[in-house]
C-alpha cells in the first residue's frame, strides 16, 4: 500500500511541475504522507527532475536531509 502512495505522489508532482509554487505545496503534503525511506527516494527523483526544470530547485528546502 505504501508503495502505491509513493508512485501516486510522483505522478501528482510530475503533473504539477509546470508551477513551482504548486509543486512546493504538493511536496509538503507528500512529505507528511510518505515513510522516511520513501522521502529519500523522492529526493533522488526530484534531484533528477530539477536538472531539466531548474525552477523547481527552490522546493528542495522541504527535503532537508
Amino acid at each position: 500500500m505504501a508503495r502505491a502512495m509513493f508512485e501516486y505522489t510522483k505522478t501528482i508532482l510530475d503533473k504539477v511541475s509546470f508551477d513551482s509554487s504548486l509543486f512546493c505545496k504538493e511536496l509538503e503534503k507528500a512529505i507528511k504522507r510518505l515513510l522516511p525511506y520513501e522521502i529519500d527516494e523522492l529526493r533522488i527523483w526530484i534531484n533528477s527532475l530539477v536538472k531539466t526544470r531548474p525552477d523547481l530547485g527552490q522546493c528542495l528546502i522541504y527535503l532537508k536531509p
